[in-house]
């Protein structure tokens, strides 16, 4: 079987780490599991019960559910502003988790990952994130985790794909979320 994971970055700066982190996990997939990068996360309106109308959602929305409903799991990967993940996650989330209770996230499994300036890598973030995505309807791998500390130093020359610590974390948590994909399937 293979599984299809859709990554969703939250960084939308061009040489973002959680990007390159995203890149990573994409090339260092294990056999049978695909990673895929969702572009366009910032073309995503902010979510508004208004304007998400079944016949009518705007079409940056609509793209990202249709990703979405193709993906059998999801890898989040978050820095952290100001203690929190960034609002174009946040919004992801939000637009993945209507209509309420048979949203693209409803009993999928998600994990998020991260990587951050400061000492604890994002862990914050990432906990924000698990908490909303378990409250959309996803099924959070609590103990898949990964928090990758000092970002702008650990990666200023190096790129994850090429940091064979992070490649091989990397790929133990690709493979539990892809074994959260399998046991969802069965």
């Amino acid at each position: 079987m293979s599984v299809r994971i859709l990554a969703l970055v939250g960084s939308l700066r061009a040489g973002s780490h959680n990007r390159q982190l995203a890149e990573a996990a994409a090339k260092h997939a294990p056999e049978g599991v695909e990673v895929v990068l969702y572009e366009g996360l910032a073309d995503v309106p902010f979510y508004n019960e208004d304007i998400d109308v079944e016949g009518d959602v705007p079409a940056a929305a609509a793209r990202l559910r249709e990703a979405a409903g193709q993906a059998d799991a999801f890898l989040l990967f978050s820095p952290e502003y100001n203690g929190t993940m960034p609002a174009v996650l946040k919004n992801g989330i939000d637009w993945l988790s209507r209509p309420y209770g048979a949203g693209a996230l409803t009993a999928k499994p998600v994990a998020v990952v991260g990587t951050a300036f400061g000492q604890f890598g994002g862990v914050w973030a990432q906990d924000e994130a698990r908490k909303a995505l378990g409250v959309a309807g996803a099924t959070v791998l609590a103990d898949v985790k990964l928090s990758i500390p000092g970002s702008v130093t650990r990666f200023a020359e190096l790129h994850p794909a090429d940091d064979a610590e992070v490649v091989t974390s990397l790929t133990e948590v690709l493979g539990q979320v892809a074994q959260g994909a399998a046991a969802a399937a069965a």
